[in-house]
């Protein structure tokens, strides 16, 4: 999730936890902890894909934070004794753990067992989503005008996981409905990705891969009961053949699972993952390699600008979130023209 609600999440476990002890200060401590996992992005591993997918790994990892929660609570309790050590370790331990699992829930892919296994990316929330982040400030801001607000720190935890179960559930019912109409297209057992669309779990993309295919299907709570628009995009799996030996391209593989499209720019191979963003500003795209004379060429990856931010399209994700506007065309993030298709 975004800096801003981990450190609301972290404030606010502080504040629940010791602050009735500590008063408003604890808010700073919780806030502090509740961002220190991601100053991983400060680190350069060497090369873009590097940079990209070492990302919410070691610093995200259970196995280096729970002992991290067993130091910092044994020098904040040598720091301020009047919370006791047990009290401490609740606090620290709380908020480092929740901080990956709330990660976890996102897209992008947490390594909550590195150095073992891949990524976990449930992505039933978007990475930034007010009605999770907005119950966890009320609960902060209620505590600093009157500490120690326990009621309303409390209230605030318990909506925004509430929320979470709620974006899970929302993600099994979409599953199931657009799981007919792929089969329907003829993919027998594709690679589904179910998530929400930017900033609400009202609106939900699948995208789902089967060899050479690949769907789109945009569908949400306040559809009507017309048929789900689908939406090819070409995989161009002669160019992921080509470059499959490289070691960045493998590791790309690795971490986002295969949802990544390749394409060739003038001599130039690159990779991005399709499930960061929307078709026409994904976030991540990397130069993996050089085509001269036919042969392949490895290069140490760069990642491509990320593409401005449109912002009329704000003003049509509303309008589909809404069902005003029926069918969203992914490729042009545009509404398709009356009687026609995306």
């Amino acid at each position: 999730m975004d800096s801003v609600t981990q450190a609301a999440l972290g404030a606010s476990l502080a504040g629940a936890v010791a602050g009735k002890t500590l008063g408003r200060s604890v808010l700073l401590t919780g806030a502090v902890l509740g961002t220190l996992p991601d100053l991983d992005v400060v680190i350069d591993y060497g090369n873009a894909v590097a940079n990209f997918t070492q990302h919410r790994g070691f610093s995200h990892s259970l196995f280096i934070l729970a002992p991290l929660a067993v130091l910092l609570a044994w020098l904040l309790w040598r720091w301020k004794p009047q919370l006791s050590f047990r009290r401490w370790l609740a606090l620290t331990g709380l908020i480092l753990i929740t901080h990956p699992l709330l990660d976890s829930l996102t897209t992008y892919g947490t390594q909550l067992f590195w150095p073992f296994g891949r990524p976990i990316a449930v992505s039933s929330i978007f990475i930034i989503d007010p009605l999770y982040t907005l119950p966890l400030l009320a609960g902060c801001i209620a505590f600093l005008a009157r500490p120690p607000a326990k009621t309303a720190l409390v209230t605030g935890l318990a909506l925004s996981t509430l929320y979470l179960g709620w974006s899970l559930a929302a993600q099994q019912v979409i599953s199931q409905r657009v799981q007919p109409a792929l089969a329907e297209a003829g993919m027998k057992a594709p690679a589904l990705l179910v998530q929400p669309m930017p900033f609400t779990t009202l609106l939900w993309r699948a995208t789902a891969i089967e060899g050479d295919q690949r769907i789109e299907i945009v569908t949400g709570f306040l559809d009507g009961s017309g048929p789900l628009n689908l939406e090819r995009f070409p995989r161009r799996l002669e160019l992921a053949e080509s470059v499959a030996h490289l070691p960045q391209a493998q590791r790309l593989e690795w971490f986002t699972r295969g949802f990544l499209a390749y394409r060739q720019s003038d001599n130039q191979i690159l990779a991005t993952d399709i499930r960061l963003g929307l078709p026409g500003a994904h976030p991540f795209t990397f130069i993996l390699a050089r085509k001269q004379q036919g042969q392949i060429e490895p290069v140490a990856s760069t990642r491509m600008p990320r593409p401005p931010m449109n912002t009329d399209a704000l003003a049509l994700l509303w309008a589909r979130t809404t069902g005003e506007t029926p069918v969203l065309c992914l490729a042009s993030l545009s509404a398709p023209a009356p009687g026609t298709q995306c």
